[in-house]
């Protein structure tokens, strides 16, 4: 067995019927790659050979009443690929927009935790795939966050694609194993008495933290604020229902922005995302004359030695979007994003992992408890998630279709009802937005600027 850590934990005590906590991406792909040409039944054997090497989608929960820790990561004897496994078609005229309210269903649904937390969706009958105009088959993966963080979901895509049509399915990996009840409380039961140690590591880390911040603010060079975002329509308190929109945009025209102003790849996104944000609001006339502030999860994989799957660190950035300019913009917004990437580097990576750690899982839930029932959600701590993971940059093949396009979607909170997520694939950069349906009707609105906001870039090179 597996031990969830702390942090992966909490993504299974955080979650309620209005905030499931799903990581997604949707596919194209393009479908006259496959040799032998589509078939559902030839998409189903071929993941069943890829579940072999993915011990990942193989495991399920489990838990002793007399469990002092977290619960732990077992082998499922009966796994069932029909029911993780799903085909539906699209409703004509097969569009983008009956693609995203048929991806906005399927993301707003919890997962069974008595089953692997996955799912993955089939969604045949697309004729319009504009905007990636790329397939006639989306495939819709959905994970849940206590399993994967967004580096760990990009890895398991990439185990479950190959870089030909006709790859063979790689070395089978072995799995977590079983656990008796008894099993998992008695080891629950030593790591209750070993928790006290990680304060020892907790409490140095969180003083320096609070000391480097404090030093910071005084000399002007710390990150954005948390709880000094302004209210926006997307920060409110959140439903179950979801609403996505996507966008694509051509790699080597954001790098040549990148090149021109001679700046991070990272500081182009957030300039399109603020780009993008700002017209949305004006032309809804609710543009805050404060800059919204992100929040930008990092990964700290390659520094983190903690278990679990979830290993994430962060930083809140202003996006400067009180500023016209689209170069000043971008400017202003490579400077504060310095600043935060400098102060988010004096915070110790392991910070989040260590704290979390130290604390009982009794008062997770206490604690979620109190945070539902404070003005979190009414004062808002940030206006948006923004994120940005690397993908691969070769030719990715699954079930034999070439993919077209990922577009990745991450969850939202109460308080914040917007993400956008970012991934680089084969010379495109993909963006995927969801927010809650209550909160904005007209996504798509705000995915169409993000080309504007690219157009405008170019232009003030």
């Amino acid at each position: 067995m597996e031990r969830l850590s702390a942090f992966d934990a909490t993504m299974l005590y955080s979650e309620s019927s209005s905030v499931p906590l799903n990581v997604c991406s949707i596919a194209c792909l393009d479908t006259s790659t496959i040799p032998g040409g589509y078939d559902f039944d030839r998409v189903r054997k071929h993941l069943a050979t890829r579940l072999e090497a993915l011990p990942e989608l193989r495991a399920k929960l489990a838990n002793s009443q007399l469990n002092l820790d977290h619960p732990v990561w077992v082998d499922d004897d009966e796994l069932d690929l029909e029911y993780h496994l799903h085909r539906i078609a699209l409703p004509a005229p097969g569009g983008r927009n009956e693609l995203v309210n048929v991806c906005s269903r399927i993301a707003a649904a919890p997962l069974d935790r008595s089953k692997p937390l996955w799912e993955m969706w089939v969604i045949e009958g697309i004729h319009e795939t504009d905007p990636s105009d790329a397939g006639d088959v989306a495939l819709m993966i959905k994970v849940h966050h206590a399993a994967v963080d967004g580096v760990s979901a990009a890895n398991l895509i990439s185990k479950l694609c190959d870089l030909e049509p006709d790859g063979a399915p790689p070395e089978p990996v072995e799995g977590f194993g079983g656990a008796r009840p008894l099993e998992i409380a008695a080891d629950g039961l030593v790591r209750a008495f070993t928790r006290p140690w990680q304060l020892t590591r907790a409490v140095p880390a969180t003083l320096s933290t609070v000391f480097s911040t404090i030093t910071r603010a005084r000399s002007g060079t710390a990150m954005a604020a948390p709880f000094s975002a302004p209210a926006t329509v997307f920060n409110a308190e959140i439903t179950s229902d979801r609403t996505i929109a996507l966008a694509q945009l051509d790699l080597d025209d954001v790098k040549r922005v990148k090149n021109a102003f001679d700046v991070k790849l990272n500081d182009v996104v957030m300039a399109l995302c603020a780009g993008a944000l700002r017209e949305y609001l004006l032309k809804r006339g609710e543009l805050p004359d404060d800059p919204l502030i992100a929040v930008v999860p990092a990964s700290v994989h390659d520094k983190s030695d903690r278990p679990g799957r979830n290993k994430l660190s962060g930083f809140f950035n202003n996006l400067q979007t009180h500023i016209d300019d689209p170069g000043e913009r971008l400017r202003t917004i490579a400077e504060s994003s310095s600043r935060a990437k400098a102060h988010s580097a004096d915070i110790a990576p392991t910070l989040l992992a260590d704290v979390t750690q130290a604390l009982p899982p009794a008062l997770f839930g206490m604690a979620m408890e109190v945070l539902s029932h404070t003005p979190l959600k009414h004062t808002p701590i940030h206006n948006v998630v923004i994120s940005n993971v690397a993908g691969p940059q070769d030719k990715l093949y699954a079930m034999g279709a070439e993919m077209k396009a990922l577009y990745p979607l991450g969850p939202i909170f109460h308080g914040s009802g917007l993400n956008i997520t970012v991934m680089s694939l084969t010379g495109k950069l993909n963006v995927g937005i969801i927010a809650c349906r209550k909160l904005v009707n007209d996504l798509w609105d705000l995915a169409d600027r993000f080309e504007t906001a690219l157009d405008e870039l170019l232009a003030a090179c």
